[in-house]
């Protein structure tokens, strides 16, 4: 068997044992939920025989109103949301946030929400990556203690400024190494290379994702695919790191201003972590250059409507 060969018969064993663990995974989310709607069918049935009639009303008004017509709008949004995220390492935090912000939760709080949420998200979606074979260790170190840092400087500072004066100049940025990564994914051979100067990265990815409410992703991910580091460990990296992102400034959020809006993170939580695995899963199957091109296309669109927004058309 010549070289060739064996790294066909490698990729084909890598790609089976990736459909084995989500299979895995999503055999254990079913019997989650079908323990938790097993508990809720018998609630409403007979909940009034193991409770007060009081406490039977109360908890069936209380789960009625939680999981009313937004919660699923929510849960909508986090799959979604987590699916992208997961699977090119962006777009969780600025989609989700954006969402939040358009019906008409302020900066803040739709920061603090998406944060907590990701606290649960990133962990899954973290664990999933390391299952699938996605996670680099030298580079998740290297960019979860300083990522964390700015983290906890970027949620102090949103609490008292606002942090949208510096979305465009980011976007700008962001725009071109947009365009860097498909001109690199356009060539007929890549070379990829350890990226420098990660720690610095990570600190100004962590800030600028808690300042704007996303970030993270597009901010860290972006510039080491530009600096030709490796798609699929990169992406995976990034993704389990930003859980120590997310847990530091949703920390200082809930110090500084609380939490508000249970129903909107329970939604984003549980829609993310249902996607998380199937994220990581395409991640460690889509072709290189094909990640590439989605991630340079990706965050061309989200830089250019964030630049439009901030001039006013």
């Amino acid at each position: 068997m010549n070289s060739s060969q064996a790294e066909i018969a490698l990729n084909d064993r890598t790609k089976d044992d990736s459909t084995n663990t989500l299979k895995k995974i999503f055999s254990i989310y079913l019997i989650v939920f079908a323990i938790i709607a097993s508990l809720l069918v018998i609630f409403f049935a007979y909940g009034q025989f193991i409770m007060s009639d009081d406490q039977h009303i109360l908890w069936k008004n209380t789960l009625r109103d939680f999981f009313d017509i937004q919660f699923f709008i929510y849960f909508a949004v986090g799959l979604f949301a987590q699916l992208i995220d997961g699977s090119l390492g962006m777009a969780y935090g600025v989609s989700s946030t954006t969402f939040l912000m358009s019906a008409g939760v302020p900066p803040a709080a739709a920061s603090a929400s998406v944060h907590v949420a990701e606290v649960f998200t990133t962990g899954i979606s973290g664990l999933s990556h390391w299952r699938f074979g996605n996670v680099n260790k030298k580079l998740f170190f290297k960019l979860a203690i300083p990522g964390s840092i700015g983290a906890a400087m970027g949620a102090f500072i949103l609490t008292s400024v606002d942090g949208n004066f510096i979305k465009p100049y980011v976007s700008i940025y962001l725009l071109i190494m947009g365009i860097v990564i498909i001109l690199k994914a356009l060539k007929k051979f890549i070379q990829f290379k350890a990226p420098d100067k990660v720690g610095l990265l990570a600190l100004a990815g962590g800030f600028l994702d808690n300042i704007g409410g996303g970030g993270w992703g597009p901010v860290v991910t972006t510039t080491l695919l530009g600096r030709g580091a490796q798609p699929r460990t990169t992406i995976g990296s990034v993704n389990s790191s930003e859980f120590f992102v997310s847990l530091t400034g949703a920390g200082v959020f809930t110090l500084l201003i609380g939490l508000q809006g249970f129903s909107i993170i329970a939604g984003l939580i549980l829609g993310g972590i249902i996607a998380a695995p199937l994220g990581a899963y395409i991640c460690s199957r889509i072709n290189t250059k094909t990640a590439m091109i989605f991630v340079g296309i990706l965050i061309i669109v989200l830089s250019t409507r964030t630049v439009i927004k901030s001039i006013g058309l």
